[in-house]
């Protein structure tokens, strides 16, 4: 048909050629999926991701960041999500419901902590706190209406590494299901299946995209049962990612096991340092002996990756502590990991863990990708003026 030049502007006649392949995957954006005819709109059924219905269920880029993802983990579904805190609601909304209770580890990830009490004030959601080092223990604190047990190997702040499989067991065992957020491991230390749990969830945020750039979150299974029930959640809360954001996690995936192994040789360097100064008191790393659960990490992990904590002799006040972290030079004061660049974190602990015994400020290193021995003097640096 002829077309006026408006019309045309949108309706080319051109069509590239077919056949071209490239290294990385193609980026497919999409709001509005095309459909053939009525009968394949009328038989696409977007949970099985065998054909296109809406942007948000999907496109090309998506599936394909989440099958690489799934395979990472040892699993057969995964959903994307805005974000990591995004994945852990989507858990959440998913599987509990009025009346039902929730449990989590003392280390959980804050956020996570605060949606826990946003879930006991607002939904009539019980979620209460456990030990993360209880073990088979939580078995005396799972009741008739427990259904969720999140998990966090190891805890992102003070870094307890919990027994999951003695978890797992005893949650299996009262038809509890168990989420784990593997989000310290990228899910290369630690295979979350072969523990025992039922969901992973990964703040993709972190080593996966390796850039500090982007957010995302992602949530991976085995049973297809209930991948629907984390899919119908998926789609109600309306939890899309932008295929830009999939793919620059895509692009870092290749070089992600690379960094993750380079971050765990810097940061083991960085701790065994930290250990010996006399103004530390304690080094909290899972892979040093002292570290509660050191012996549940030396069986179930291959690595460590960047993160760890130390605290402060208690003769140092907040004020000191503060001073040394504003003094360093080489370390960004905020908070994530897994990036190139080094970062610093202090705690208040007490205030987000009301049964912390330890004495001392708690400040969290994430060690990047810089020259160890920069970092060190870096750090040497700043403690002089504590």
């Amino acid at each position: 048909m002829k077309k006026s030049l408006q019309t045309s502007l949108i309706h080319p006649d051109y069509t590239a050629p077919e056949g071209f392949d490239a290294f990385p995957p193609a980026i497919h954006h999409a709001s509005t999926v095309l459909f053939t005819n009525v009968a394949a709109m009328r038989s696409g059924d977007w949970k099985n991701k065998q054909s296109y219905t809406y942007g948000l269920h999907g496109t090309p880029t998506t599936f394909t960041l989440e099958a690489r993802l799934a395979e990472l983990e040892g699993g057969t579904h995964c959903l994307l999500a805005p974000s990591g805190l995004a994945a852990i609601a989507m858990v959440d909304f998913a599987l509990l419901k009025t009346g039902d209770d929730v449990l989590l580890p003392e280390n959980v990830y804050n956020p996570n902590r605060e949606l826990g009490k946003w879930l006991s004030n607002d939904f009539g959601i019980t979620a209460r706190y456990y030990d993360p080092l209880v073990g088979a223990g939580i078995a005396g604190l799972i009741q008739p209406n427990t259904k969720l047990i999140w998990t966090e190997a190891p805890g992102s702040v003070s870094m307890e590494v919990p027994d999951l499989p003695a978890i797992c067991k005893a949650a299996h065992a009262r038809g509890v299901l168990v989420a784990l957020d593997n989000t310290w491991s990228a899910g290369l230390a630690l295979r979350g299946f072969d523990m025992g749990v039922d969901i992973v969830m990964q703040a993709l945020t972190k080593y996966q995209s390796g850039g500090s750039d982007v957010l995302m979150g992602a949530l991976v299974t085995r049973d297809a049962a209930l991948n629907e029930r984390l899919a119908m959640a998926h789609m109600r809360l309306g939890m899309g990612v932008s295929a830009d954001d999939a793919y620059l996690v895509m692009r870092g995936l290749p070089s992600m096991k690379l960094r993750f192994e380079a971050h765990d040789a810097s940061a083991r360097k960085v701790a065994a340092w930290l250990k010996a100064r006399p103004e530390i008191t304690r080094v909290l790393h899972p892979a040093f002996e002292d570290c509660p659960g050191h012996e549940n990490w030396k069986r179930d992990f291959t690595g460590a990756g960047g993160l760890f904590s130390v605290l402060f002799d208690a003769r140092y006040s907040e004020e000191q502590t503060d001073r040394f972290v504003d003094s360093l030079e080489l370390f960004g004061l905020g908070y994530s990991w897994g990036g190139a660049n080094s970062l610093v974190m202090p705690y208040r602990i007490k205030a987000i863990r009301s049964n912390w015994t330890g004495s001392g400020t708690l400040v969290r290193f994430n060690i990047g990708l810089e020259d160890t021995a920069d970092l060190i003097a870096d750090i040497e640096r700043a403690l002089a003026v504590l």
